[in-house]
């Protein structure tokens, strides 16, 4: 049986001052922009959610009210570089911030390098049961980003070349362990017509 896996990145704060790993709560304008995909999503037999406020967030606006909060689901664990600001890294750790984007096995912040993250997705995806059927979940963009590495079988250091934006969705569809990218539609084609 094949399972079909849409993963929806959380919505984000309008907060200007981006800061690594931090879990802001979503404000009134992100939640609006999260009620709007309500009816852009498929039926699912499964919801599941990250462990952070955002993803319960934009799963509580999308109207969930049974959802499985997954802990492998999180964000990349960046230690001490925790709620600081790619700027204020830069200044302090330029170096250490050279080699985490460009080696997948770095971790210059003492958390979680990227290499650990793509496995620990990874495991996820691949212990699905075959009859899981469709599954929703609401994820960072760290965790979007590890599963289409995962499902692709791309190398680790393309995990920077993935921009996943706030509430883009992943379709994934796999089964034994392998995984197809599914791309969607922008606009239906009505029936009889297309290619």
């Amino acid at each position: 049986m094949t399972v079909r896996l849409t993963l929806l990145c959380t919505a984000a704060s309008t907060e200007r001052d981006v800061r690594f790993g931090a879990d802001a709560p979503l404000d009134e304008r992100a939640l609006r922009g999260v009620r709007t995909a309500v009816g852009s999503l498929p039926a699912a037999d499964a919801r599941c959610t990250g462990p952070s406020q955002r993803c319960k967030q934009t799963a509580q606006a999308l109207g969930w009210d049974a959802v499985t909060v997954e802990p492998a689901l999180r964000d990349l664990d960046l230690g001490s570089w925790q709620g600081r600001t790619p700027d204020e890294i830069a200044t302090v750790d330029g170096i250490g911030l050279a080699v985490w984007m460009s080696d997948p096995t770095a971790t210059p912040h003492g958390g979680e390098s990227v290499t650990a993250a793509c496995h620990r997705i990874a495991t996820w995806l691949d212990s699905l049961p075959a009859d899981a059927g469709r599954v929703l979940a609401v994820v960072e963009q760290s965790t979007a980003r590890a599963a289409l590495v995962h499902a692709l079988g791309a190398p680790h250091q393309s995990f920077w070349r993935i921009d996943v934006p706030p509430l883009s969705a992943v379709h994934l569809t796999g089964r034994d362990g392998r995984w197809n990218l599914r791309m969607g539609a922008v606009f239906a084609t009505p029936a009889g017509e297309g290619t």
